[in-house]
């Protein structure tokens, strides 16, 4: 700025050889002061000056101010120079001046100016006068100043976003929080990790690395034991050169040189009532790093902040865990609670397989072999000939029998249900779906499942069955997650699986993972001697629920039922027997077995498809063609009236071209 005419003649004045009287006053100021002509060369100045600009007085004198000082002159030339053609006054002006230190390197700093032109009787500018005060500290006080109420403010702002987060939103702060830290205080990276309790090894759970700096491992096992330690002990780490850290630390420097070349790197623990939950890390590559006790306090205060965050959410998430643990098995207590009601009210009263026939003991022998193990059992049989009874016999006599078997009838749920009902559903998989809820497989779990009629599965379920056989998993309907089971398959199925495959309708790898133990349960007419044992079995059952005692069949009426085919097997001699119970009136039972028996039909090789196909008709022939109520042909074949009409669709069942009616 230009000075009044009357200051400027006082300088003048001051400097044009009058200023040896104050000689002694110039030496004791506290700025250099210094007199330059207009070639820029030093004719004067005190002993501060020298100080300032780090070059002797002596060295000065005679000397442009480039030749002695090219980074000096690069600041302060542009200012003489103006002063001298311009003759303007320079007052309290800041110039930042780069003065090279012995290591070839250069530091900044920073001066304040101030420079006037002194000006001859004639009016011209032969002189300057140059004072110039060094404020290097004052300024990185300054500075450091202006940062720290700048990380307090940032502190501040994290600590209030932090009061009330919601646990779901936690990640996402800390992750911010990360970012602002690290390009506030201008380092590279910022990693908070997991202390694992039982074992030496970290694991990251947030990170933040600036553009161009890889993030590190995302576990470490025993890579830096001494860092590891220092966590575990809750201990502050830090250097500002790794390569001064001590031989004894040769692994954390071969870290820091395999992960990009790291220069700097701090490492603060933190505990969350009473053990060291974690640390964060804080790195730099570009550039070698002071940390100073302020800043480690602060750093220190913002790790807590945090620390807690990350343990309130880490809290939170076992109690979450723990009360879908309780979810889980409310659901599956609940869900084998329905089943086994379920199962109470349609499975046999009895609990014994009666039976001295050959093919039955058979039958036993291989259950009792099979049952000590958790191998897939494949139980073969025609329809109605108790191979539900074997499946029970068997987890019976298992490891597995302290926990109720689950049933599930495969033909009897319909087709657009059947994968939830196996596998269970999460809430809104499909329109209905208004809870999420386990399947059978879940609440089989630890016991035995019970595949009946296995064969009616669909295909695309059948892949999902042999992966639970496979590997012991799958996943609910509507979710990606899988879910472990250990579950014992026991499978029935009246069908012909080897057609079944070769037909097409039954995967081949799935048949030979359940066919590991086969069972063949033999039809009632291939167990002619059992007959009077099974009848009296269920005239006991019977006259216990109904009231009623008998003392004799007739010996032809047991005799007509020995020879009867019994297409329906031992389902249709209970509903015959249960039918002559509710009628008889007396001491002796006569028993109505259908007038027609096989004879010569008999004979022809039959599928049993074909048989059930016979038997069914001949059922619906004799109700009239009424399936449901009363002495209907649903239960007299002994199945639900949806079941049955589902049977008659897959038979091709129909009277006079049209379906039966209900």
């Amino acid at each position: 700025m230009r000075m009044e005419n009357k200051q400027s003649e006082s300088y003048r004045d001051f400097f044009l050889g009058k200023f040896s009287n104050f000689e002694q006053l110039f030496e004791q100021a506290q700025f250099g002061i210094a007199i330059i002509d207009r070639d820029l060369r030093y004719i004067y100045l005190n002993n501060r000056m020298g100080i300032i600009d780090g070059i002797a007085v002596g060295e000065h004198l005679g000397k442009t101010v480039r030749e002695l000082d090219p980074l000096v002159a690069s600041a302060i030339e542009p200012v003489l120079l103006r002063t001298m053609t311009e003759s303007v006054p320079f007052v309290e002006h800041e110039v930042v001046v780069h003065k090279a230190l012995p290591d070839d390197s250069s530091e900044r700093r920073f001066w304040l100016v101030c420079c006037h032109p002194l000006i001859a009787e004639d009016g011209t500018v032969t002189r300057c006068g140059l004072t110039v005060q060094d404020v290097t500290e004052q300024k990185i006080k300054e500075r450091v100043q202006a940062e720290r109420l700048k990380v307090e403010a940032l502190l501040s702002e994290l600590s209030t976003t932090f009061i009330n987060v919601p646990v779901s939103e936690v990640d996402s702060k800390i992750e911010q929080g990360l970012r602002k830290v690290v390009e506030f205080l201008g380092f590279d990276r910022s990693t908070i990790w997991h202390l694992s309790p039982d074992d030496d090894s970290l694991t990251i759970t947030h990170s933040y690395s600036v553009p161009g700096i890889k993030q590190p491992p995302a576990v470490i096992v025993g890579l830096i034991p001494v860092w590891v330690s220092m966590v575990r002990k809750g201990e502050i780490f830090r250097v500002s050169d790794i390569e001064e850290l001590p031989d004894t630390f040769w692994r954390e420097k071969q870290y820091a040189r395999d992960h990009g070349g790291i220069k700097s790197i701090m490492f603060i623990p933190a505990s969350v009532g009473g053990p060291v939950v974690g640390s964060i890390t804080f790195v730099s590559y570009r550039g070698k790093r002071e940390w100073s006790d302020g800043l480690i306090q602060r750093l220190r205060f913002l790790w807590e902040i945090f620390a807690n965050a990350v343990e309130r959410k880490r809290t939170d998430q076992k109690i979450q865990d723990a009360l879908a643990e309780i979810k889980r098995l409310k659901d599956r207590l609940e869900a084998e609670n329905i089943y086994l009601r379920d199962q109470i009210s349609v499975e046999h009263k009895h609990d014994e397989i009666i039976g001295k026939s050959e093919g039955i003991k058979k039958a036993l022998v291989q259950l009792e072999q099979v049952a000590v193990t958790d191998s897939t059992v494949l139980i073969l049989g025609e329809t109605g000939t108790g191979k539900e009874l074997i499946a029970k016999a068997i987890h019976n006599l298992s490891p597995r029998r302290a926990r109720a078997m689950v049933k599930v009838n495969c033909a009897a749920l319909p087709g657009s249900l059947i994968e939830a009902e196996l596998f269970g559903h999460e809430k809104g998989a499909y329109t209905g779906a208004t809870s999420s809820q386990i399947g059978r497989f879940e609440a089989a779990d630890g016991s035995t499942i019970f595949l009946d009629e296995v064969a009616e599965l669909p295909l695309e379920l059948q892949s999902k069955l042999l992966r639970v056989l496979q590997e012991g998993q799958f996943e609910r309907l509507g979710s990606p997650k899988p879910v472990a089971v250990d579950v014992r398959i026991v499978a029935a199925t009246n069908r012909n699986l080897v057609q079944a495959v070769s037909e097409g309708r039954f995967r081949e790898d799935l048949y030979y993972r359940l066919n590991v133990f086969p069972i063949s349960v033999p039809p009632l007419r291939e167990r002619r001697e059992d007959i009077p044992l099974l009848v009296w079995s269920m005239v006991e059952e019977f006259g216990k629920v109904f009231g009623k005692a008998i003392e004799r069949i007739p010996k032809k009426n047991m005799e007509l039922m020995e020879r009867y085919y019994w297409p329906g097997n031992v389902r249709e001699l209970r509903n015959l027997v249960e039918r002559a119970m509710i009628l008889s009136a007396g001491a002796t039972l006569t028993v109505e077995v259908p007038a027609a028996a096989p004879s010569a039909a008999v004979a022809l090789p039959m599928t049993i498809e074909d048989l059930e196909r016979r038997h069914i008709n001949a059922v619906l022939e004799k109700t009239g063609w009424r399936i449901r109520g009363a002495n209907g042909a649903a239960q007299i074949l002994g199945l639900k009236p949806t079941t049955l009409n589902s049977r008659m669709k897959k038979l091709g069942i129909r009277r006079g071209g049209e379906q039966a009616t209900n």
